[in-house]
Order: structure tokens, then sequence, then C-alpha cells
């Protein structure tokens, strides 16, 4: 199972290596992790994706809640909250193939974010499964370099 958590934090330093401790100390993994100031500039909100178990995860989510920089644990229904993530994609192309990639890059929403004389990078912002996409149809090409955000989430208002 997947576990996606909204944890809204105090923004000082060490709460991201004390939250990172905890799983670490715990035997539990961080598939994904984002890290970023709110409105407010003494609040920090991270996305935290995991994967185990119910019970794994309700020990994730109940860890969490212990932690004294935590403000509030929210663990997101997958059907019921919207997920995006950025990437960026560093190709080698060609005369040949330039086209074909630009093509790809067009029908998938992406954008060239550079280019250069034998080098493009391309940029994406959508769900991480659209993300994964785009990496596949690109990887035929010569992928050279990938940079991924991790994901966003938010619960979806009823």
């Amino acid at each position: 199972m997947r576990g996606i958590y909204y944890v809204t934090v105090e923004n000082r330093s060490g709460v991201l290596s004390k939250t990172a401790g905890l799983f670490a100390r715990r035997g539990f993994n961080i598939d994904g992790l984002t890290v970023a100031e709110t409105e407010n500039a003494e609040i920090s909100n991270m996305t935290i994706i995991s994967t185990g178990d119910e019970r794994t995860l309700e020990q994730i989510e109940k860890q969490l809640n212990k932690k004294v920089d935590v403000i509030k644990v929210r663990r997101l229904d997958e059907k019921n909250c919207f997920e995006r993530e950025a990437v960026l994609v560093k190709i080698n192309y060609t005369r040949g193939n330039r086209r074909e990639i630009m093509d790809v890059c067009e029908i998938m929403g992406a954008k060239i974010a550079h280019m250069g004389a034998q080098r493009m990078a391309v940029e994406y912002f959508g769900h991480p499964s659209e993300v994964e996409s785009l990496i596949n149809h690109l990887r035929p090409f010569g992928i050279m370099e990938v940079s991924r955000t991790g994901t966003l989430a938010m619960q979806k208002d009823n």
C-alpha cells in the first residue's frame, strides 16, 4: 500500500532531519519527500510518500503526530486527493530525431526548457504516473539525466 502524508510543521532548522531520522530509526522507507514554506513563513508543509502494509502506514502517522515540531498530520486518501510532480529531462538529440522528440513533448504537454547544439532539456508538471509515462516515451532517445521534485499532494474539496 501507498501512504500519502500531508504534514504541517514549524519552519525551523532541524525539523526535516528529525522527520527523516524518525523514518530511519523505525525502518520505514521514504519514497518521496517535498518540503516548502507556506504562505506563513513560520510554517512549512511536507508531503511524504511511503509504502507498507496498513499497520505500517498507521504507525507512520502515529509517530509523526508525536513529533514536537509537527502541527498537524493528515493521511490523504489517494482517491480523494490530487498529486503533481515536476521533472526535468536532459536528452541528446540529432537532426534526425529532434522533430520526433518535440512531437512527443507536444503530445504529452511537456515544454522544451533549453535547447543546446546537441542536447535539450524538457520540463513537465503533472501526475506522477504521467511523469513516468513521459520518461518512458523519451527513454528510446537516450536520456542523459533526470531530475524529479517528488510528489506534491493536497486533499480535494468535497
